[in-house]
């Protein structure tokens, strides 16, 4: 229990395990011993079956796919404009000076107060959601890129340019590559916020994906199509955030040393 003690793997599974078989005894007990009325709070096996119905009967699968569509569209429209923008004004001051005032007030904004108008200006349809995820996703990768681009060690820029490098190839061979496996976790992180950002799109004007079941399914009071639902977003984000890490191991190994 020493802070900063690395865990062995096998007891970290052991760890992440045993809480997620507390957290579902303790529900267990809520619903099955009656504490819980199951309106409020459907119990594990109510859980299953409604899920299963939503699979097999009602085309759940179509939305999940069309969320995770959103998800992924809307984030990689906002790393492609997010990303080069930071590290520009990571790497120029001038940039940054100009850029940073902006975009330090916009990603204060929550994504969903800008929802009204963008049913104004794009509709209800899939540009709407789409960009509710980019404008919740851009600022937030700008700034965090910069700031990673901003903190390369000095020390490897002053032997770069000690050894003859040109201004663009300090930032090619020294800044992108010293910043590169931290901004792969940039991009990670923001990716969970996304979910959370598609889910508040869909809960208005929307007629397919994951939040939209979810709102048809509150007004039915059927709790268990709810936590369902949520439990869906919950491993599909644990799947993605895996396979980000894999990739990110396999892309920039030297950030393991």
């Amino acid at each position: 229990m020493r802070p900063l003690k690395p865990v062995p793997l096998s007891t970290r599974v052991i760890l992440g395990v045993s809480f997620f078989v507390l957290f579902v005894a303790g529900w267990s007990l809520a619903t099955y011993g009656g504490y819980v009325s199951p309106i409020f709070l459907a119990s594990p096996t109510r859980m299953i079956e409604e899920g299963w119905l939503l699979l097999t009967r009602f085309g759940f699968m179509h939305d999940i796919g069309m969320t995770i569509w959103r998800v992924v569209g809307g984030f990689v429209l906002a790393a492609i404009v997010a990303v080069p923008l930071g590290i520009a004004m990571g790497a120029w001051k001038t940039v940054e000076a100009f850029f940073e005032p902006f975009v330090s007030f916009a990603r204060y904004l929550p994504a969903s107060a800008f929802i009204p108008l963008l049913i104004l200006w794009a509709g209800i349809g899939e540009a709407q959601k789409l960009l509710v995820i980019f404008i919740g996703s851009v600022f937030q990768i700008i700034l965090m890129v910069a700031v990673t681009v901003g903190q390369t060690r000095r020390d490897l820029v002053e032997a770069a340019y000690t050894l003859g490098s040109s201004d663009a190839s300090v930032v090619w061979r020294v800044l992108l590559p010293a910043s590169a496996p931290q901004i792969a976790e940039t991009l990670r992180l923001v990716l969970g916020w996304a979910w959370t950002y598609v889910i508040v799109a869909e809960l208005i004007g929307s007629s397919s994906g994951i939040g939209h079941m979810i709102v048809d399914s509150q007004a039915l009071l059927n709790t268990g199509q709810i936590i369902f639902g949520i439990i869906v977003i919950g491993l599909i984000g644990l799947v993605s955030d895996f396979l980000f890490k894999a990739a990110n191991r396999r892309l920039f190994p030297w950030s393991l040393a």
